[in-house]
């Protein structure tokens, strides 16, 4: 008599859908509720990842802003920053690019019309790629690339002198003042703008005061100090080496590669909440799934004898039971991340559309990353094999004689 070969895996798929035929409705209802229990992890864990997307997003607009400090000096103290200090600065080991900030108050009107005091910052084209700063409309950059110069403006002064805020106002000329205040004096030193200045770009951002921003070339004196400066390190490991070499020099330092830090540890803990009940919801689907492979186990002890009877090993029983319980698990994770998913789009798409509607921007709040969709594939049938784990082992111990007997 030749050796028993065993169940070939092909075998055990074909026999183990014989559960699904024959008990459909169970079978179905312990996917459905696998699939409600992951799509409630993905959809929370998506929730909490979108709420750190925007949040971090809003922090950081570019890769260099991360390591970007803003430095100044204590008002008390009463100091500027010279281009001799922003030299000094230069000279640092950790110190890739100062960018000095000149801001003065300013006065921007149309022609034949009452100005409008504005925050004024002269800066160059860098200051948005270090600040982080955003052009929502129009050009990105102070000078173009045919030397003409132009005006960047927040959509607060816009509506101050009530213009459009959108792409129709862009090109409109505007005359700008700004008023150089002599540090030690506080004397006033009025300089113009040497030719109407065209509006290219505008800040949608509703918290931000009246602004106006211009590079040098467009004035007709460049400022020679400045309150503050964007100082960039060489690369993230050496900012705190940068900041500290900064305090010990007198300068007030603002980093947003802290803010981000601090809105991270926040966040991530948010998503960790929303994933313990997410995961809470899991572990009671998994408790379901666990009790219908029990009752499929005592419904089954005589089918169980019967194949042990015509040749089937200990290993065939229990490769059967894991082999039903890992496709009840697969098919719950395949339902359970489309469920999920499909729930984050639509959430992402009603809310975006609510929010365009009042006026505001399209968002993405729900963000599902891909390798937590393949960790939780594999957890889905991690959790299928551990519900079929004790029915299989049980059924394997079953001898042919005891299974009838207990039938």
């Amino acid at each position: 008599m030749p050796p028993n070969r065993g169940l070939q895996f092909t075998e055990l798929f074909k026999l183990s859908l014989r559960t699904f035929r024959v008990k459909p409705v169970r079978a179905l209802l312990t996917i459905v509720g696998m699939s409600v229990g992951i799509g409630v992890v993905i959809f929370l864990v998506s929730l909490g990842y979108g709420l750190q997307y925007i949040l971090i997003g809003e922090l950081v607009t570019t890769e260099d802003s991360l390591i970007t400090m803003e430095v100044s000096y204590p008002s008390e103290v009463d100091k500027v920053i010279t281009a001799e200090i922003a030299d000094s600065i230069r000279q640092s080991p950790e110190t890739a690019e100062v960018l000095p900030v000149y801001e003065f108050p300013g006065e921007l009107g149309e022609a034949d019309a009452t100005g409008l005091l504005v925050d004024t910052r002269v800066v160059t084209n860098d200051y948005f790629r270090l600040s982080g700063v955003t052009v929502d409309v129009g050009e990105k950059t102070l000078i173009a690339r045919d030397g003409s110069g132009g005006v960047i403006v927040s959509s607060q002064t816009l509506k101050a002198m009530d213009l459009a805020i959108d792409e129709t106002v862009l090109g409109k000329p505007l005359l700008l003042k700004v008023f150089y205040q002599d540090p030690s004096t506080l004397l006033a030193e009025e300089v113009v703008a040497l030719a109407p200045l065209p509006i290219i770009g505008i800040i949608v951002d509703e918290t931000l005061a009246p602004l106006a921003i211009v590079a040098p070339a467009s004035l007709s004196k460049p400022p020679t100090y400045a309150r503050k400066a964007l100082v960039k390190a060489l690369d993230i490991d050496t900012v705190e080496q940068l900041r500290d070499a900064l305090i010990s020099q007198g300068f007030l330092v603002s980093a947003r590669i802290d803010l981000v830090n601090q809105a991270r540890k926040i966040m991530n803990t948010i998503t960790i909440v929303l994933g313990v009940f997410g995961v809470t919801a899991l572990i009671v689907s998994a408790i379901g799934m666990f009790n219908t492979m029990i009752v499929g186990f005592l419904e089954r002890i005589y089918e169980v004898g019967i194949l042990k009877s015509i040749g089937a090993t200990d290993t065939d029983v229990r490769n059967l039971f894991l082999m039903e319980s890992s496709m009840m698990g697969i098919f719950g994770g395949v339902g359970g991340v489309a469920f999920g998913m499909v729930a984050g789009k639509f959430f992402n798409v009603a809310l975006s559309t609510i929010a365009v509607q009042l006026g505001g921007k399209a968002f993405t709040l729900f963000i599902t990353p891909w390798w937590f969709v393949f960790l939780v594939l594999g957890l889905s049938i991690v959790i299928g094999l551990g519900s079929g784990f004790w029915p299989a082992r049980r059924a394997a111990s079953l001898s042919p004689k005891e299974a009838f007997i207990r039938k």
